[in-house]
This record gives C-alpha cells, structure tokens and sequence, in this order.
C-alpha cells in the first residue's frame, strides 16, 4: 500500500502496533524491488518519447541523471572571504504564487503567516540578511507576481525599506502581449534591459524557489558543489517516503516528460523550471539551480525559442539541451507544502523550529514521518482554523489526528499517538486547556477524563 493511502487509514480504536510493524516491514520489501528495477531500467530503457508543445513526438536519447546525497557533498570552506566571493555568484528568483481558494485567503501563499508571526517571504528574506550579515554578500531576490498577487506582496515587503536586501519585484500582466514591470523596493521602475545588467552583473547561478516549498534553504553547500564542479543545472529531489533513503551517488533515468517554463520576458535569461520524475524513488518538489551562462548560451543558440513579454507553457523539454546535469538528494523536512490548514497546523507547532529564516525539524520527534492531520471542513478557511485554536496543539509525539465536526481546542493541549476527535451532530465541544490525548476516540466530554 502507498504510503499516501496508508496515512489516510483512521482507526476507530487505539492503533495496534503489530499494524505498523507490518506496513513498514512491506514498505521495505516493495522499497527493495523499485530500487532493484530502477537499476534494471538503467541496462534497458528505451529512448525517450517527449513531445513538445504541438509538434509530432520525437525520439531523444535517454536523460541520465546522477542524484547524490545531500550529506555527501564537500564541506563549505572556513575561509569566510571565499564563501562571500561564491555567495556573490547567486540571484534568487521566487514564485508568487497565490493561496488555495479553499484555505480563504485572497493573497499569495508568500504572505501566509507561518510562524512567530513571520510570512514565507519573511523567512526568504531574513535567510539572505543572515547570509550578508555572517558574510557581507549581496544576493539579489526576484520576485514574480502577478496582478492578482502583486498588492499583498507589497505590504509584506514595506518593512524592509532600506533593508540590506536588494529585493526586485516583477510584476507580469495578466493581458495578451503584457509586458514585465521591474521594481526596486525604493520605487524605482527600469527598463528590462538595465534592470538586468544590474541584477546579473557577475552572477553565475539562479536558484528557483518552489513556489509550494515554505522549507526552502538557500544553501552555500548546494552552491559549492556547484561551482567547483562546473554544474549547468542542479535539481533539489527528495524521497518519496522516509525509506527511500539514498546513501550514495546513484544513476537514476528520468521516467516522464520534463515540462520546462520558460519566462521569456527576461530576455535574454530564460528562467527554467522542471517536473521530472525519477521512478517511484524521487520527486523534485523543492528548488531548482541554473548556471546562468549556460542559460544565455542556449538561448544564444536558438535551442530555446524565445516570445517577448510573454509567459510561454509551451512543453520545452530542455533538460536535454544542459551538458552537466545533477541531481541532489536534500533532507525530506526541506520539502514542506503549504496547500490547506492541516499544512498551517504542523508548521505553527512544536514540530519545527524556525531559526534564522530555516525551518527544522525538532529533535525530540523521533518518528521521521511527519503525523497526519485530517481537519474536517469546519477548519477548511484559514479565519475558521484561527479562531477554533486558541493554541497550536503539542503534536511532537502525535501519529495522526482526525477531528470530525464543531469542535474548538483551548490552550496548551498535548496530542500523542493517534487521536480522533468527533463532535456529535448538532452539538459542539470543546476540548479544554492543558489536557494530554493519547491514542484516543473523543466523541463527548466524559471521553476526555477517561
């Protein structure tokens, strides 16, 4: 069974541990046969079928792709004049992307609040201000909005006038044939091509930020590897599962067509980004990183055909096109979504620690599965959510928690184990301060005491 359905599984009684026991051992055992076949596609797979845009499918040779473990990489050197001289090298671009309709919120997801206050945005900003307060380096951030984004972004950005971050906002139009609109935070409007001679002046690598991703880490190490070994494109893959641990290099041939973006409007810098699919083993959902010049040659090139003032979907495979192309495997906690409130639930508890604009795991969970939240559709708005908490739950030692109904939670509650908690039809309860669940069915008041 997937691991996605098993987490879907509610149990009506205290869970049986001999229940886990069994689906981790089988998730072992179907672990073992996909990394057996993935390593038997690499001896026989066939060309690749990728179609592109409109055109008849074409055969391309296969895409092998070298994904190695994050904790593999060469440490960063000691020397803080050469960190800063490698940092200089990056720009980072991110996505505005706006909330879900179903959580209620009319914003971009940049200006969710998700912890001690602090939006997405926040986090990416205040982890570019340690970066230049540590070691006196100038990283650009370039932000891509849209109308329907673009006003709330501005009134997240207000606190950072005269910050020590040059934040560019770039808003692009919703109408046939718009163009790009570039902004300094000071207000300052410039033409295309000004705007990115400055930006890129001396830059060699731009990192992507997953618009869905609010564990992003701007990563020094990521970048050395990089640099040192000359690397065109780097994709952020993580495991599917906890069990998909990778401990060493390892080839891996991408499985399914990679749709590529292209933003032509930066022309000449077309900015990338990619869904590939490694088997069953990977998925790319974190960041993406691009050697710029690598970029500028291929547009050079004609490889990648360019339409300004435009945001092209056109389905350009061009991962093909890339001379060294790499995959690294980052801790799975790096990947966190923001897609609905059972998302806001475990990023405001006691789960994570936020530190210097990082989101990280807290020690003390020793599960390394995150627990499952199903909040039931009275928790769907993000107000709803708000008001129905009058403290984020303790869920370190929490499995899954189920909640069913009208249902408010008073402060300072523990859950752990798997909890499952059921207002009766028509009526509502109310889970007091400072209680402890575990491994319990709530459906009434005296559930609570037993």
């Amino acid at each position: 069974m997937p691991l996605h359905s098993f987490s879907r599984v509610a149990y009506p009684v205290p869970a049986n541990p001999s229940v886990q026991f069994v689906y981790l051992f089988c998730n072992l055992l179907t672990k073992t046969l996909l990394l057996e076949k993935e390593k038997g596609k690499l001896k026989e797979a066939t060309p690749l079928q990728i179609q592109a845009g409109k055109a008849a499918k074409n055969n391309l040779p296969n895409l092998d792709v070298t994904v190695f473990p994050y904790a593999t990489l060469p440490p960063l050197s000691q020397d803080m004049e050469e960190t800063k001289k490698l940092l200089d090298k990056l720009v980072v671009l991110k996505f505005d992307a706006a909330s879900p309709r179903g959580m209620g919120l009319e914003g971009p997801k940049s200006a969710v609040g998700i912890r001690n206050g602090l939006t997405f945005l926040d986090l990416i900003i205040n982890q570019i201000q340690t970066l230049y307060s540590k070691y006196g380096c100038k990283v650009p951030l370039l932000l891509l909005s849209k109308d329907d984004t673009h006003d709330n972004t501005l009134k997240v950005l207000e606190k950072y006038q005269g910050s020590t971050v040059d934040v560019q906002r770039i808003k692009q139009g919703e109408g046939e044939g718009e163009g790009l609109e570039l902004e300094s935070l000071a207000g300052h409007y410039s033409k295309e091509e000004v705007f990115l001679n400055n930006v890129f002046q001396g830059k060699e690598y731009i990192l992507l930020i997953n618009k869905d991703n609010v564990a992003t880490v701007i990563d020094p190490n990521i970048l050395n590897h990089l640099v040192t070994n000359d690397i065109e494109c780097c994709m952020e893959v993580t495991p599917s599962n906890s069990f998909n641990l990778i401990s060493t290099p390892m080839n891996f041939k991408i499985s399914k067509p990679v749709n590529f973006w292209v933003i032509n409007s930066l022309s000449p810098w077309a900015i990338l980004r990619s869904n590939l699919v490694f088997g069953k083993l990977l998925r790319t959902k974190p960041n993406m990183w691009v050697s710029l010049s690598a970029i500028k040659r291929l547009v050079d090139s004609h490889k990648l055909k360019q339409k300004k003032s435009s945001v092209s979907k056109a389905s350009l495979f061009g991962c093909q096109f890339f001379d060294k192309l790499i995959g690294v495997s980052v801790p799975e906690p790096r990947f966190l979504p923001l897609d609905a409130t059972s998302d806001l639930l475990l990023l405001q508890s006691d789960l994570y620690t936020c530190k210097e604009g990082v989101l990280t795991r807290n020690p003390a969970r020793t599960n390394p599965l995150n627990p499952v939240i199903d909040l039931g559709p009275e928790f769907q708005k993000v107000g709803d959510f708000q008001s129905r908490f009058k403290s984020i739950p303790s869920i370190v030692g929490l499995d899954s928690l189920t909640v069913r109904g009208n249902v408010w939670f008073g402060a300072n509650i523990t859950f752990k184990g798997q909890v499952a908690i059921t207002a009766k039809p028509g009526l509502r309860l109310e889970i007091p301060d400072e209680v402890v669940i575990e491994n319990k069915e709530v459906n009434g008041p005296a559930a609570i005491q037993e």
